[in-house]
């Protein structure tokens, strides 16, 4: 598949997902298109409230 139907095929897709109309989907970024389809994850995991409290007890003993 060459990039201009790979680039119709995510056209579709984000305005199947997404509700984006042509113009919106042709002035994001690809980062941008990415976080809105859910496709980039978190490149580390948020603290827990397990982890914060032990770092406080370790702080204030």
């Amino acid at each position: 598949m060459n990039f201009a139907a790979r680039a119709l095929a995510l056209c579709g897709l984000a305005a199947r997902s997404l509700g984006w109309r042509p113009q919106e989907f042709w002035s994001a970024t690809p980062a941008e298109l990415a976080a809105s389809l859910g496709l980039l994850a978190p490149e580390t995991p948020g603290m827990n409230r397990d982890a914060l409290h032990t770092l406080m007890e370790r702080d204030h003993g």
